[in-house]
């Protein structure tokens, strides 16, 4: 099979490594404005099994010139451009996959669910990590606890030697997480969609040392569409990123204080974008080039019947390779989409969220062949 990958950033990156890795892909392609841009670890790789392009996205034309010839498309590129990608691609007749990151534009994927049947083409947005890995895993825990009373998912991306004041380092996109940190969360309270303050509700979680306890807090867009796949379903449903302790602690006096706001403000007579200068001040101090991360996942469902099942995760960078954590949970899961669009592991057609169309076992299995092991916990077991 040949794959296309969309975006050589770090996502990207780790999509098309693992696609290399498969004995069964004869070809990858990487597109991107500046595919030159790829990191180390692919360079090897580049006219043999990994060709690389050039392209605009947003040249409709180029990109489906870009799509033929492909088995699948895999796009790591911005969020807003999933919508464009994924209706080029059923133009195209390949199937395509995506890693989400704004659920408004995924009900308008949906949409193009008809066409897709027709054309026999699998669309899945939000696979990456969460959205991804944990709408998979929670819908598994709603399937077995049979009458859900409760889901509670947590997730975070970490340093592994946190450094003060925020005991924070970028992972992947700080605009990104500044975002989640504003935009109200999406949860499910008595069966109904409600929305929630970012940052709010805080509450601590404890993981395995060395990692120990952390917090937690609600953030938007983790968990994409399941508050309306699940309303009336299940009573309570909610995402919350986990930090060290005392990271929200500060974060909300940055955004009470404005610092986080996208209207511009007067500065010596020019117009200044409180968030930009944030992002531009603190992201030198947040960039760290060789810090490693690691990756904290937990997904907890309780049944009315008194079933409960949990699933737990804590993933470290690959530090032999070059890859973070970030990049092998998120990457990683988008590549096994996918793998199993193609060889029909996922049979659906037409456009599905992780939760309805990627089976569980194979997922899983799927990971863990990659080092990425998620572990189930035994009842009543926090570690």
């Amino acid at each position: 099979m040949r794959m296309l990958v969309l975006g050589a950033g770090l996502q990207g990156s780790a999509c098309a490594y693992d696609l290399l890795r498969q004995p069964g892909v004869e070809r990858v392609t990487i597109a991107d404005l500046k595919p030159e841009r790829i990191p180390g670890f692919l360079e090897p790789h580049v006219g043999k099994r990994l060709a690389l392009l050039k392209l605009d996205v947003q040249d409709g034309a180029a990109l489906r010139a870009a799509m033929a010839g492909h088995a699948a498309v895999q796009n790591a590129a911005p969020y807003y451009f999933n919508l464009a990608v994924s209706r080029a691609a059923v133009d195209a007749g390949i199937h395509c996959a995506d890693l989400g990151g704004n659920t408004e534009i995924v009900f308008q994927q949906k949409e193009l669910d008809a066409e897709a049947q027709q054309r026999n083409v699998s669309v899945i947005p939000d696979c990456g990590l969460a959205p991804g890995m944990v709408n998979v895993l929670a819908a598994e825990g709603i399937r077995r606890v049979g009458d859900a009373e409760s889901v509670k998912v947590y997730v975070g991306g970490l340093p592994q030697h946190p450094e003060p004041p925020l005991n924070y380092q970028i992972v992947y996109s700080l605009e990104g997480a500044l975002d989640y940190y504003t935009t109200p969360s999406w949860v499910l309270r008595d069966g109904k969609p409600a929305r929630v303050d970012a940052l709010s509700e805080l509450e601590h979680v404890t993981f395995p040392p060395p990692v120990g306890q952390l917090e937690a807090f609600h953030t938007g867009g983790g968990i994409s569409t399941l508050p309306w796949a699940y309303e009336g379903k299940v009573r309570t449903m909610e995402y919350k990123t986990l930090r060290y302790p005392g990271h929200s602690g500060i974060m909300r006096p940055i955004r009470e204080l404005g610092l986080l706001d996208l209207t511009p403000v007067k500065v010596k007579g020019k117009d200044v974008v409180p968030r930009e200068a944030f992002i531009a001040t603190v992201s030198p101090k947040l960039t760290k080039p060789e810090g490693r991360d690691l990756v904290a996942l937990r997904v907890e469902v309780r049944g009315r019947n008194g079933k409960a099942v949990a699933w737990q995760l804590l993933d470290y960078s690959d530090e032999a390779h070059g890859i973070s954590a970030m990049m092998r949970t998120t990457g990683y899961s988008l590549a096994i989409t996918g793998l199993m669009q193609v060889d029909g592991r996922i049979a659906a057609r037409g456009v599905r969220t992780p939760d309805e169309a990627v089976p569980f076992g194979d997922y899983v299995a799927a990971l863990a062949k990659r080092g990425v092991e998620i572990r189930e916990l035994e009842r009543g077991s926090g570690q």
